[in-house]
């Protein structure tokens, strides 16, 4: 069975990929009329992360307790934005444009540090 740590690390990698979604959509002044299409970006992201992340060790209580560690998971949605952009362009059958998988892995990696940075702050408190 999996830590409580690595359990906590995944909802909030989730919701942050959420947001992400969220922004990408509203930044478009899509975000009323986006509806059930937001998955269309969600889950090819959710799902490149889920592939990708546990490669870099990013689920690691030791690794998600060190700041030192902060890379592993910002370098992951580095390599997990270009699959979810694949993801997403190959569901959509639309092709893919490198901008968007620009913004798409970047905004995503800085958007988990700064949650991953969040965790390591709170943890460290705690312990």
């Amino acid at each position: 069975m999996k830590s409580s740590s690595t359990v906590w690390l995944l909802i909030g990698d989730i919701f942050v990929l959420g947001l992400v979604t969220l922004f990408g959509f509203a930044s478009h002044d899509e975000l009323g009329t986006a509806g059930s299409r937001m998955l269309t970006t969600f889950i090819p992201l959710v799902g490149a992360w889920i592939l990708i992340s546990p490669w870099l060790g990013v689920f690691k209580a030791e690794y998600a307790a060190n700041p030192r560690q902060l890379w592993r998971p910002f370098w992951a949605m580095v390599l997990a934005g270009p699959m979810a952009a694949w993801l997403r362009g190959t569901w959509m059958q639309r092709p893919i444009l490198p901008l968007f998988v620009v913004v798409l892995g970047g905004v995503s990696a800085l958007a988990l540090l700064a949650w991953r940075a969040l965790y390591w702050i709170i943890f460290s408190r705690r312990h």
